[in-house]
């Protein structure tokens, strides 16, 4: 059991103090009932409704974005934009936070959510989970360079680097899969091939793919089921 006026407010789209004024003004109802005391104790499933229209109340949420190139991803940064500026004001009440990194030039797929347990499960080494990238590199990576990757490299710092994929498009294009995320970890993976990347998509993670149809900068929660695909196909290159 939880108050109503907290369980309004974890939808996102109220503040607390907003939500506690639209229960009063008796906007609120459930079950054929308005409901207008704020510190009414209800069932955290409760289908309520806002002004007729039935309100998400669930605790935790999974959201895709298409990252574009030029912000953070990090939760606040005194010079630069970040990520989680480009949300709409109704989400960032959500407490969401981006799940890993992309670094700032990087575009493509990024989650947002407010599961920490599910954030360390995709990050975490143990799960084995593969991320999938699109590089436009200075030259054609070849099938040494593919050979390399599938060996795992260690980098000119000692860093060694965990078996990966590596798969020629022509054209100066190919796809790097890595199940870790060491810092700048394609790229310098890249480079120690004599391939510098000029551009980094990541398409994938896991088996869930960016929806391409977002567009730069937007989002869209996840489908029922997509959570899951994150961990399918883990450990495969």
């Amino acid at each position: 059991m939880t108050r109503l006026d907290k369980l309004i407010a974890g939808s996102g789209r109220f503040s607390r103090s907003e939500a506690r004024e639209a229960i009063r003004a008796g906007r609120v109802s459930a079950l054929g009932r308005v409901l207008t005391r704020p510190e009414e104790r209800v069932e955290e499933d409760l289908p309520v409704l806002v002004d007729g229209e039935r309100l998400r109340t669930d605790a935790l949420r999974y959201f895709m974005l298409d990252k574009p190139a030029g912000v953070l991803t990090a939760s606040r940064d005194a010079r630069q934009p970040t990520v989680l500026e480009l949300l709409p004001a109704e989400l960032r009440r959500l407490g969401l936070q981006p799940v890993g990194r992309l670094d700032k030039d990087t575009t493509g797929l990024l989650l947002l959510t407010n599961d920490g347990d599910f954030a360390h499960r995709v990050i975490s080494p143990k799960s084995g989970v593969v991320k999938t990238y699109l590089a436009r590199t200075q030259g054609d990576v070849d099938a040494e360079d593919e050979r390399g990757f599938a060996r795992g490299l260690e980098l000119e710092d000692g860093t060694k680097c965990l078996p990966a994929g590596l798969e020629s498009l022509g054209d100066g294009l190919c796809l790097v899969r890595v199940q870790e995320g060491k810092y700048h970890q394609v790229k310098r993976m890249l480079a120690a091939r004599g391939k510098p990347v000029l551009e980094l998509r990541r398409l994938a993670i896991g088996g869930l793919e960016l929806d391409e149809r977002l567009g730069s900068g937007n989002l869209r929660e996840l489908f029922p089921g997509e959570i899951e695909l994150v961990f399918a196909h883990s450990h495969r290159l």
